[in-house]
């Protein structure tokens, strides 16, 4: 009969050698690895089918039998396990190995796909011919490097889904956030988009659409192509534009609203899933300095600046100037442009400004005079142009700059170094964009009972967002910040209860000037009007 770890060591146990189960969990799914690395090589295997479904296979099963060797013998409550002891998890050999094998595989994947066998006019070779006949079965396709890059992501999310579901099984929370973006992943941002393009005939032609993304995240769906496509696509491409745009203005801000950030971040989003699931052992290496959350706060929100200038320069690109053609001209699309915004603008600072700090005040009022400046610049720009600049030349900027090297290269190649929420802390437009709103008008926040709090600091060392949770919870105050995805775990790795992820009324939040002031804040009079 197995017996249980009973250590409730905060700083967690070193980790012991391997079990045989363990041992034998990760040749199997090195083999499965092994695979790709010979197709990548070129060595032609005749069955591809098969030999992908082993590939995949292997690497899935070895990941559920390593977690389920694991985690078996976990009671409730503290999640240590040593990540302070191992070299992969604590930025040893083993890390910097890790973060740079990923960083080498997203470069070759975005840049240069050849390595890996892509071939524009001819059969693939290498490892992206090995995944052609699952591509071919789902859209009529060849694999592309994309199609690899979403399927390995797919894997992966299901795979370390299981394994967080399996380390959390104690947590209602985990259990249903996990399989939620499980689902995202694998429905909207796979499988749906391969039948859309099985669908696309004569009559039919729409563009690739993870229909979970949104913009700023798909900053993409608006450009003069993808317009086009969805209107030639009668009314199923009228609806997915339509949907595209309602997202943006409705549907976000109303979700925002009820359940914070974290319903798109921690409950949908791709970027987020795979953060939460293959990157859970590395939550713990978010930096908590001071200096990084200034530079994450100036460095998103310049993000945001960027693309809105940049997907502004687009639509504009392609609208024309004669009213009998165009219902929406570039002078119409500007001014609605620059309404927008100064509306805006002015209900945040005439009715929110109080929940803004100084520098927050000073940065938006900076931010929002940039843009408006250089909308209004339209007027120099020769025809094509906005902002003085091509904007096509935006577009490539941006796609390579943040939509390659940020989410891409650094975002994810960066986890076992800098921790598994480095784009959604630093450069996710979205995360910026919601963080916002939740700061500004959400019900959600993290209620903390101060009195229990025994200042261990766990949940400190495990928020992936370098949020100091730990001086919420001595002082009794609640956390409504802008970066806070709701991922939970916090209130997971709490061994007193502390916190409390909730959607409540706003009344009653503490006010932490007052506190940080040392004023008398009547505790038991806030918790009598809820």
């Amino acid at each position: 009969m197995s017996t249980y770890d009973k250590s409730m060591a905060l700083t967690g146990q070193p980790p012991a050698a391997l079990s045989t189960g363990q041992k034998m969990a990760t040749l199997l799914g090195m083999g499965g690895l092994a695979i790709l690395l010979l197709a990548s090589f070129n060595l032609n295997f005749q069955n591809k089918g098969l030999w992908l479904t082993i590939s995949l296979s292997a690497i899935s099963l070895g990941i559920l039998w390593f977690a389920w060797d694991a985690y078996t013998n976990k009671q409730p409550g503290i999640k240590n396990d040593g990540v302070w002891f191992k070299s992969i998890s604590n930025r040893g050999l083993w890390g910097w190995v890790a973060g740079i094998a990923l960083t080498c595989f997203y470069i070759i994947l975005y840049f240069y796909p050849e390595y890996l066998g892509l071939v524009s006019d001819g059969e693939n070779k290498g490892v992206i011919s090995l995944f052609d006949p699952l591509s071919i079965a789902l859209s009529g396709n060849p694999a592309s490097q994309w199609f690899v890059y979403g399927t390995l992501y797919t894997v992966a999310i299901l795979a370390f889904g299981i394994k967080f579901l399996w380390k959390y099984r104690h947590n209602r929370y985990e259990k249903i956030r996990t399989v939620s973006v499980m689902f995202f992943q694998t429905a909207f941002a796979f499988l749906i988009p391969e039948f859309m393009a099985r669908l696309n005939g004569d009559k039919l032609n729409l563009p690739y659409y993870d229909l979970k993304n949104m913009w700023p995240l798909n900053y993409y769906n608006f450009e003069g192509y993808r317009v086009k496509a969805f209107i030639n696509s009668g009314n199923i491409g009228l609806a997915m534009l339509l949907f595209g745009i309602i997202s943006v203005f409705v549907i976000s801000p109303i979700l925002t609203y009820k359940y914070g950030k974290r319903w798109y971040c921690s409950w949908v989003c791709g970027c987020g899933g795979l953060a939460e699931t293959i990157g859970d052992p590395f939550r713990q290496l978010s930096s908590k300095k001071q200096s990084a959350w200034k530079i994450e706060r100036w460095l998103v929100h310049t993000v945001v600046v960027f693309v809105t200038i940049m997907t502004t320069a687009v639509i504009y690109s392609y609208l024309g100037n004669d009213t009998s053609k165009y219902w929406l001209t570039k002078k119409t699309f500007l001014i609605g442009v620059a309404v927008v915004l100064t509306i805006v603008f002015s209900l945040v600072m005439i009715f929110k400004r109080k929940q803004l700090q100084k520098d927050a005040q000073y940065g938006a009022i900076g931010f929002f005079a940039v843009i408006i400046g250089l909308i209004g610049l339209h007027f120099l720009s020769g025809d094509g142009n906005i902002f003085l600049i091509k904007s096509g030349t935006l577009r490539k900027s941006y796609s390579f700059l943040i939509g390659s090297i940020f989410s891409g290269v650094v975002g994810t190649g960066f986890y076992p170094i800098l921790g598994n929420r480095v784009w959604c802390r630093f450069g996710c437009p979205m995360a910026a964009i919601l963080g916002f709103q939740q700061k500004l008008f959400s019900r959600f926040r993290i209620t903390t009972n101060g009195g229990q709090c025994i200042s261990c600091g766990n949940c400190s060392t495990y928020c992936e967002m370098g949020i100091d949770v730990r001086a919420y919870a001595q002082k009794g105050e609640n956390i409504v910040r802008s970066s806070c995805v709701g991922c939970g775990i916090c209130s997971a790795v709490c061994p007193r209860g502390v916190l409390k992820l909730e959607n409540g009324p706003l009344e009653g939040r503490i006010d932490s000037n007052q506190v940080l002031l040392g004023n008398d804040v009547d505790l038991m009079e806030l918790m009598n009007k809820k």
